[in-house]
């Protein structure tokens, strides 16, 4: 079976291809406007299962947890695309999600998150996006709070290049596991990237409990990208299951 390896722009959340209509997150450029900019883009207003959604509700669910399994120290290369701040790694472990295996490509961040439990959106939320040899994607959500530092965010920020033209940085020590809560509780269910072209592709696992940042290490990120999330969708005929492990 040929792998199919996305794009760098990936953000599962992927950000469009080089050739295809700059989208944003307001204005002209907007979620709303999405589907009308390019006839590839028509399910992300078409489309029945699309990301992020509000998580309440949720059926109780005795289900294998995704099993994650990343490395605890890796290096990463740290770029701006314009819409928010990516983190690419290889060798950096993965996922199994029942019988498939995923490898970690790249995280990135939101603010504020675009996911909400109950209503409510944290201040940040990090996309951790995997893949399987099929091309499949698994994608990771983890909520950020404001509260106690996260130590590993300070390597990402440091490397973080000065604009979305800016050559890529090199973080040299991101500590993976620091963006894990102790509690692993967990929301599942189908859905789409959340930029263009939004397809739906994505088997979507989000953390139930919240790691923490500074105040000062969310604001970081949120002057550069302020508002970088799509508003919630439709959840339509879709489950969301969640299990307490």
């Amino acid at each position: 079976m040929n792998r199919i390896w996305l794009p760098l722009a990936l953000a599962a959340c992927a950000a469009a291809p080089a050739h295809a209509q700059h989208w944003g997150y307001d204005g002209h450029e907007g979620p709303e406007h999405w589907q009308a900019m390019s006839p590839d883009w028509a399910v992300c207003a078409a489309g029945q299962q699309q990301s992020p959604i509000n998580l309440t509700g949720a059926l109780q669910a005795d289900f294998a947890p995704a099993m994650i399994d990343w490395a605890d120290e890796t290096a990463g290369v740290v770029v701006d695309n314009g819409h928010t701040v990516q983190v690419s790694v290889e060798n950096a472990g993965g996922l199994m999600l029942g019988d498939t295996r995923y490898a970690l490509l790249q995280f990135h961040f939101h603010a504020a998150s675009e996911h909400t439990i109950n209503g409510r959106q944290a201040p940040m939320e990090v996309h951790f996006v995997h893949q399987s040899e099929a091309g499949d994607l698994a994608v990771v959500g983890v909520m950020v709070e404001r509260g106690d530092a996260l130590a590993t965010l300070d390597s990402v920020w440091a490397a973080m290049p000065a604009d979305s033209h800016a050559s890529p940085g090199i973080a040299a020590r991101v500590h993976l596991n620091e963006f894990l809560p102790v509690d692993r509780e967990s929301f599942r269910y189908q859905g789409s990237l959340t930029t263009p072209p939004c397809s739906e592709i994505v088997s979507w696992t989000v953390l139930t409990h919240p790691v923490t940042a500074t105040p000062g290490q969310i604001d970081a990120f949120e002057n550069r990208h302020p508002d970088s999330f799509r508003p919630v969708q439709p959840l339509n005929r879709r489950y969301v299951l969640v299990s307490d492990e």
